[in-house]
């Protein structure tokens, strides 16, 4: 069984230096807001390897709603205006308290555009209600095929109704923008990827952003490879891509500028790659023999890690790209 840290109002956890959990800004105008860990799902080719049946992480993680909130305002009053976009290793629709985390940040200064991606299990009717009147102006959906069978086989849910997500999200493109987030996985859905092109174009109406962004499937060292998936390169998916569009009379090549993403300064790295530092241990890893220590504001994972927290240790920096840090 997983164990839950819960980030609470007195956390002594910066919100920056994560990959599961916090805030990631890759220097540009949108900001990667994960609030939980947590999936409702066990997808089989995930590359995260989400879910109760993970095999990889044995702690989820949930921020409170207020230090998330305080804790961004101070982000984004260093970067300007910038669009909010919660997404997860796992749904953030498994927050306990999502439709008081998007009130929040649809209030907060700077937020110009306010989006989430999820995979639509969770949402009902009278939630779609409330997120259009909070303001949330599009919902990325993850969904990977039209046929039930083929669904619950994906992702690992048995009791996948297909009808109903296409059902909600008919309903949500009444409200507000929706695009759609299928996973090619060649070997087990290429047969699906037309019918979910057919079906945006003709069901989804939006004004302002792309029907459908179809994701390339990949395999991660700690993320779960589908049986009979054949992974592929960029080259091969981006051709299948246009060769797709061609044929269904639509940009399936996608880039950041279609959602209105562009380069903007980067909040500063507090670590470079092959520095020492001294860490202080706060709490469990996501993967087991991992810790997370605190130095600088920023989170840092130290791997290969047991310590006990409030332990001060000299770690070396081994990635620290976008702020986000992993140390020995």
């Amino acid at each position: 069984m997983k164990t839950l840290v819960r980030i609470p109002q007195d956390a002594e956890l910066p919100l920056v230096g994560l990959i599961q959990v916090g805030v990631i800004d890759r220097g540009t105008n949108l900001l990667q807001i994960r609030c939980s860990t947590m999936c409702n799902l066990n997808c089989v080719f995930c590359s995260t390897d989400s879910g109760n049946l993970s095999k990889h992480h044995a702690v989820e993680y949930m921020i409170d709603t207020s230090y998330l909130l305080d804790g961004l305002k101070k982000i984004i009053a260093f970067k300007g205006k910038i669009h909010a976009f919660l997404d997860s290793v796992g749904d953030p629709l498994t927050h306990l308290n999502f439709l008081d985390l998007m009130s929040g940040l649809s209030q907060m200064k700077g937020v110009q555009s306010l989006a989430f991606e999820t995979n639509g299990i969770l949402l009902t009717d009278e939630m779609i209600e409330e997120l259009a009147e909070i303001g949330v102006g599009r919902i990325n959906l993850s969904i990977h095929a039209l046929d039930d069978d083929l669904n619950r086989k994906l992702t690992g849910f048995g009791k996948y109704d297909t009808q109903r997500i296409i059902e909600l999200a008919r309903q949500v493109n009444q409200r507000m923008e929706l695009t759609l987030t299928p996973v090619w996985i060649p070997g087990l859905n290429d047969q699906e990827m037309p019918k979910l092109v057919e079906f945006a174009k003709r069901e989804i109406k939006n004004k302002k952003y792309p029907v459908i962004g179809i994701q390339k499937y990949e395999v991660h060292k700690y993320g779960r490879k589908a049986k009979g998936a054949k992974p592929v390169s960029w080259w091969k998916f981006y051709r299948a891509l246009d060769e797709l569009g061609r044929k269904q009379e639509i940009n399936l090549r996608l880039s950041p500028k279609d959602f209105g993403i562009e380069r903007a300064e980067g909040l500063p790295l507090a670590f470079k790659k092959g520095e020492n530092v001294r860490v202080e241990i706060r709490t469990l890893g996501w993967m087991r023999n991992e810790m997370i220590g605190v130095a600088d504001d920023r989170c840092i994972t130290v791997v290969n890690c047991n310590a006990q927290p409030g332990k001060i240790l000299k770690a070396k920096i081994l990635r620290d790209k976008d702020n986000i840090y992993i140390a020995r």
